[in-house]
């Protein structure tokens, strides 16, 4: 019989000495799905590398397509700067959903999805290339807003460092549910136990004080698109 390939949500990157789950190993996935679904939940991760000998990590804008991670700053950032040279990086992306408050402050814990993604990015140079990675990571910020507002000038462009980083070695881990402590004794404490629910909530558009009257939102930005890993207000029940 012909060979098949497994489904999207089977497929399993192959774990390394870094991306290897030692501590609550059950609560790990090294499935390229739940990877995905902890990036595109998101818009903004942690860069993490060594400048001038010492660890630096920097929150940055980034973008998937596909297996590719796109990252964004200024030519002026130290960090991307190292990074255009050859440099190793990890970079992470959290979201947290809840607090977990158990009986004993031991077991009090956070509700999460965590993606840890290493390797060494590529520098975009390519005019055209860079565009795309900008795209990237424009409809993932703002889907919408690329097509909508004008596009970068050749001196923008030029003072806009993107990295491509492929999504070959990586780890996702991700705690959900109440606390663990309540098949132990303190489940006798007349103590409250349980969780917080913490959600990204997408308020309503505030317009630059300069804009010209009469000029509204676009529909991309609109009560019913709320930006990834957010939710409208009026969403909450």
């Amino acid at each position: 019989m012909p060979a098949t390939s497994p489904p999207d949500g089977a497929v399993q990157m192959a774990a390394t000495d870094r991306t290897r789950l030692r501590r609550l190993p059950e609560q790990g996935s090294h499935r390229t799905a739940d990877l995905h679904a902890v990036l595109d939940a998101g818009f903004v991760c942690h860069l993490g590398l060594v400048v001038d000998d010492w660890p630096m990590v920097v929150p940055t804008t980034y973008g998937r397509s596909g297996d590719l991670l796109f990252l964004h700053g200024s030519v002026a950032s130290r960090s991307l700067r190292a990074a255009k040279v050859s440099t190793p990086v990890c970079v992470t992306v959290t979201h947290i959903d809840g607090l977990v408050l158990a009986r004993s402050l031991f077991e009090h814990s956070v509700n999460y999805r965590c993606a840890v993604v290493y390797g060494v990015p590529d520098f975009v140079g390519d005019a055209v290339e860079k565009l795309e990675g900008l795209r990237v990571i424009s409809d993932q910020v703002a889907p919408g807003q690329w097509e909508y507002a004008r596009p970068p000038s050749a001196r923008e462009l030029a003072a806009t460092t993107v990295l491509r980083l492929a999504l070959d070695e990586a780890s996702v881990k991700i705690r959900s549910g109440p606390p663990d402590d309540g098949d132990g004794p303190d489940t006798d404490l007349d103590l409250w136990a349980g969780e917080i629910p913490l959600r990204t909530v997408r308020l309503d558009p505030v317009a630059d004080p300069t804009l010209r009257a009469g000029i509204r939102p676009p529909s991309h930005l609109s009560d019913g698109n709320p930006a990834p890993g957010s939710i409208s207000r009026h969403d909450l029940s």
